[in-house]
């Protein structure tokens, strides 16, 4: 265990309430969805539910994180593994509740989370990101399709000092196409709003503009106009553009370097032609979060609009010192200088997305599920989320002093990076599962599961 060799009684006995406080504070988190599979599931199924999520917790193995057989053998003991998988499985296959069931929560824990955020004045942002689950060794599984490797593309990386690195196409392995919608605000954690997958074969094949279109209806309809919108430029082109301008979202895309648009005097081209002419109206020192540096940033913007004509949208120009600009189209009105900066520093929030999909597939597992069948594994992997959306839910302020003591006592690490980081949250995961699994949290109650 990660704790002192030797811990005497009265600290013995701290860490023995701190894991029943934390236990309790999973179960208030979770206590709605608690109630709604209480009353379509046996008690010992929802019993096994709430226990899986303390095992997800416990058990870190990014090839093993999530498959039953393991899952199993820490939901009870070692001893007891096989009985633990089959009630695992029993939970997974029963038909009486659907995955729908966690997305509703988690959907409705990110409303809670922007009313929040307009309580307390700041702006409210949509960070939305594709990714893909990869199963490179798995083609009998329900549902899975092509998809592109990003594992396969970062080890045909060039690096200096090492020769012959391979080339050719992409690579395409079985896998499931990702969507996910985090909420967050200009600081603090962020929030788990939507994670869906799909495939583009079987019997339930889909696309992915589809899938985007689906997902943008719900955020507009539930959020309107109180929420901005952040798209990477994999988003960026004239049928999602329009798409966003139909449903009258307001949204930040990083555009394309090589993509046409046109300005205020007709002339149609790239947007660094447009906006080499124009001098950077302000500048300021920036820190680059990705290599942790400061950088001085110019930023200009002009009116533009698609060569289609649809518009009006302005192009905000981030220039950061050594690195390329960001080209930022928005439909969000810039007529002075802290307008545009407003949307760089909210595009620089998309970069919490980023984070999600490393920790989810590293420290998560979420690309180790085995399960044949499409439902069962998407029911596992929205369990998986609901406990990333319980351990960002640790980093709130009121419960900065227990994550401080969770560190110190059960997860100490020396050096510069450890002691700087903004958000521990791998830290916090490990120490929260060396506790657990020293003090094993007592079991759900049902006199009030709420």
């Amino acid at each position: 265990m990660y704790a002192q060799d030797s811990p005497n009684e009265e600290q013995w006995q701290e860490s023995a309430r701190r894991a029943d406080e934390l236990s309790q504070h999973l179960q208030g988190f979770v206590a709605p969805l608690l109630q709604a599979l209480d009353v379509r599931l046996d008690k010992r199924l929802v019993r096994t539910f709430f226990g899986t999520l303390e095992a997800m917790v416990r058990l870190r193995n990014r090839h093993l994180g999530l498959l039953l057989s393991e899952l199993g053998g820490v939901l009870l003991s070692p001893q007891h593994a096989p009985a633990g998988t089959k009630r695992l499985s029993n939970l997974l296959r029963s038909r009486r509740w659907q995955a729908s069931l966690i997305a509703s929560f988690l959907w409705r824990g990110a409303e809670r989370r922007v009313e929040e955020l307009e309580q307390a004045g700041e702006p409210v942002l949509a960070v939305w990101d594709e990714s893909c689950l990869e199963e490179p060794e798995s083609i009998a599984l329900e549902g899975l399709c092509a998809v592109r490797s990003t594992k396969a593309a970062r080890l045909k990386h060039i690096r200096p000092g090492f020769y012959n690195p391979p080339g050719g196409r992409p690579v395409f392995v079985p896998g499931l196409h990702w969507l996910g919608v985090l909420v967050v605000g200009y600081q603090g954690p962020l929030t788990v709003a939507a994670m869906r997958w799909w495939s583009s074969r079987g019997i339930q094949a889909s696309d992915a503009r589809t899938q985007e279109k689906a997902l943008l209806s719900d955020c507009v309809q539930a959020w309107g106009q109180r929420v901005l919108h952040l798209f990477d430029r994999g988003f960026a082109g004239s049928p999602w553009t329009c798409a966003l301008l139909e449903q009258g979202a307001r949204f930040v895309i990083r555009w394309n370097k090589k993509y046409d648009l046109v300005d205020g005097q007709g002339r149609r081209a790239c947007p660094g032609r447009l906006s080499g002419r124009y001098r950077s109206w302000d500048y300021r020192q920036l820190r680059d979060i990705r290599r942790h540096c400061w950088r001085k940033t110019g930023v200009v913007a002009l009116p533009v609009t698609l060569p289609e004509g649809a518009g009006p949208l302005w192009l905000v120009v981030s220039r950061p010192q050594n690195r390329p600009p960001w080209y930022l189209l928005t439909n969000e009105p810039i007529t002075e200088v802290g307008e545009a900066w407003r949307i760089v520093l909210a595009y620089a929030r998309r970069w919490q997305i980023e984070w999600c999909w490393r920790y989810s597939k590293s420290e998560l597992a979420m690309e180790s599920p085995r399960l044949r069948f499409r439902e069962n594994r998407e029911k596992l992997l929205l369990m998986v989320t609901l406990v990333y959306a319980f351990l960002l839910s640790l980093l709130v302020p009121t419960l900065k002093d227990l994550c401080r003591w969770l560190l110190r006592r059960w997860c100490p690490r020396t050096g510069q990076h450890c002691a700087q980081a903004a958000i521990p949250l791998y830290r916090i995961r490990a120490a929260l599962a060396a506790l657990w699994s020293e003090h094993r949290p007592p079991i759900l109650s049902f006199e009030n599961p709420g």
